[in-house]
C-alpha cells in the first residue's frame, strides 16, 4: 500500500515562504543596512527609540511579499534573493531549509553576511 503525501494547504505554504524569507534574508541583509546608517549616524533613523527593530521589521517583511510575487516575473533582477524552493508545497519547512542549505551559493553568503555584520558590529561599537 503505497501512501501520497497530500499537499499542505496554501495559506500554510505561503506563510511558510514568508518566514523563510523574512528569516533566512531579509533580516541578515537588513541589519547589515541598519548598521551602517548607525555607523554613519543618521539622526532620523539612530536617533528613535528601537527604530533599528522597527526599520529591520518593516523592510524584512516588505522583501518578504515583494520577493515571491516579483522573483518569477524579473528572474534577472531577482536571481541572488529569489528562492523556488522556498514555495514548494510538497516539501515540509526542515526540508525546505535542508535543501536550501545544500545549494552551493549559500554557504558563501551566509559567510559573507556573518563576516560583515560581524565587521560592522566592531565598527558601530567602536563609535561608543
Amino acid at each position: 500500500m503505497t501512501i501520497l503525501a497530500a499537499p499542505k494547504l496554501a495559506g500554510w505554504n505561503r506563510l511558510e515562504c514568508f518566514a523563510l524569507y523574512v528569516l533566512l534574508q531579509g533580516v541578515p541583509f537588513y541589519s547589515g543596512v541598519a548598521l551602517v546608517m548607525k555607523l554613519i549616524n543618521a539622526t532620523e533613523f539612530v536617533g528613535e527609540p528601537f527604530g533599528a527593530a522597527i526599520f529591520i521589521a518593516m523592510v524584512s517583511t516588505f522583501h518578504a511579499l515583494v520577493t515571491p510575487w516579483l522573483g518569477p516575473r524579473f528572474p534577472y533582477f531577482f536571481r541572488q534573493s529569489f528562492e523556488p524552493l522556498f514555495a514548494d508545497p510538497t516539501l515540509s519547512f526542515s526540508e525546505k531549509v535542508s535543501r536550501w542549505l545544500a545549494h552551493p551559493n549559500t554557504p558563501l553568503k551566509l559567510l559573507s553576511n556573518l563576516l560583515l555584520l560581524s565587521a560592522l558590529a566592531v565598527g558601530v561599537a567602536g563609535l561608543q
